[in-house]
């Protein structure tokens, strides 16, 4: 996901070409791990207990390079009042149901969901917060991207509503609050001047407080806690809600958005491969078919494949 591209301009960077590749393969492979991580820590603690985990180990590794950098914190109050809506539709919300969504799913179709993003930032930024007119390659790339989703579920396997389809629901709908912050930031928080870290430290460290007084309601349970598990919970947390979110800002200003935004093709791969090399599930043919039309649906919707128009035997040439 790369979230820092909206916030921050590409500028130029002196890092060499190589580690900028280095730092986007390693920022797809945590994403895509993630998946993992919840599926092992939800062997001996609750969805809540992953979510705020996650949450609060981010924000510790972040407010620590915050602190190493000397950066300065936003002082307006409208600021803080964006980032706290952030906090809660970007953090809180969709990682609460990914953790939940995740004890009746497989690791590898999670990830194959979480792709579904682009698409719901499309939706979100063109027919709900109109930040962007969509275009006709946008609006098919969204039926297609629905399409796929719908191949993705199966329906003519039957419909199993106590668990696995309102699990899947569960995840669209927190990549659905994915795209409506996407869009969000897009539309009140670009100009504000922040650092990339600053708007990540802001972003998980206010969801981390909010998952903190939460506690009693969220965490509040007994925990069975092996090496295992402590040790997805860590990554999960430190490294990827913490650092790839760096590694990914870097490869922004080096690249730009829409090469960065590429890393939404890795995420699901390394999610799929570790689950079935390490937890030993197994997709149905329709996952990665219909994952595979999400992704053309992508391409539309992001403009990296276009339409080709018919022309009349009148048409105008250029």
């Amino acid at each position: 996901m790369t979230t820092d591209e909206l916030v921050t301009e590409p500028a130029k960077t002196s890092r060499p070409a190589g580690m900028i590749v280095l730092q986007f393969t390693l920022a797809g492979i945590v994403w895509g791990s993630s998946f993992l991580f919840m599926k092992v820590a939800l062997d001996g603690v609750g969805p809540g207990q992953v979510a705020w985990a996650r949450l609060v180990l981010g924000a510790l590794a972040l407010g620590v390079l915050v602190a190493v950098r000397r950066e300065r914190l936003p002082r307006a109050l409208r600021v803080w009042g964006h980032m706290t809506v952030l906090a809660v539709t970007f953090c809180v919300i969709p990682f609460l149901l990914f953790s939940w969504a995740q004890q009746h799913v497989t690791s590898g179709l999670a990830s194959i969901y979480n792709a579904t993003t682009p698409i719901m930032t499309a939706i979100m930024a063109g027919l709900l917060l109109r930040v962007e007119r969509l275009s006709r390659e946008q609006v098919t790339g969204i039926a297609v991207g629905i399409a796929g989703v719908v191949v993705i579920i199966g329906p003519w396997q039957g419909l199993d509503l106590t668990q696995g389809v309102v699990a899947q629901l569960a995840i669209l709908g927190a990549t659905a609050c994915y795209g409506f912050s996407l869009a969000y930031m897009r539309r009140f928080v670009a100009h504000t001047g922040m650092s990339a870290l600053t708007f990540s430290f802001l972003n998980i460290g206010i969801a981390a407080a909010i998952m903190v007084l939460l506690t009693p309601v969220v965490a509040w349970a007994p925990v069975q806690l092996t090496p295992a598990i402590v040790l997805s919970l860590i990554l999960l947390g430190a490294l990827g809600t913490g650092l790839a979110y760096i590694w990914n800002q870097n490869v922004v200003r080096a690249w730009g958005p829409t090469r960065a935004s590429t890393v939404t093709y890795i995420t699901p791969v390394i999610g799929v491969a570790l689950g079935i090399l390490i937890l030993g599930e197994r997709l149905s043919w329709n996952e990665p078919v219909g994952a595979l039309v999400v992704f053309a649906g992508i391409l539309l919707a992001q403009g990296r494949m276009r339409l080709n128009r018919a022309r009349g035997p009148f048409s105008r040439r250029r």
